[in-house]
């Protein structure tokens, strides 16, 4: 027995960013495609957040935002298709750059050697009246 499979339908990148208007809202979460214009008005957090995400990668805000289960089975409703495999990974984001910080002897002198000095001083000091009365 052959399972019944619907057929993806795929959309390329370049049809995904012409409905980003008021009069189509499209949105990519994870590869797959929602029209999401219909919703907009509906939309908990405001027809604004689905706005700002049309026509591009929605996946980080729709991840952090932490929506729930049923959140996330309504939008069985929207989905329409799925990104164009040679389309995926253009969303991408580049890795963070490592940020390694190197400490100039500026740096070193001013926070070892000079409280250092000033710690000693006033020991030195302290010492020294407190021998004498």
């Amino acid at each position: 027995m052959a399972e019944n499979k619907e057929e993806v339908k795929y959309y390329r990148l370049e049809e995904l960013k012409r409905h980003s208007s008021g009069n189509s809202a499209w949105i990519h979460i994870h590869d797959k495609i929602y029209d999401v214009t219909k919703f907009l008005e509906e939309h908990p957090g405001g027809e604004e957040v689905l706005r700002e995400q049309a026509g591009g990668d929605a996946s980080e805000a729709f991840d952090d935002v932490g929506h729930s289960t049923d959140a996330r089975e309504m939008t069985k409703k929207y989905f329409i298709g799925e990104l164009h495999p040679d389309d995926r990974g253009a969303f991408v984001k580049p890795p963070e750059p490592n940020v390694v910080l190197v400490e100039s002897e500026q740096s070193w002198w001013s926070s070892w050697i000079i409280p250092a000095a000033a710690g000693l001083t006033v020991a030195l000091l302290y010492r020294y009246f407190a021998m004498d009365h």
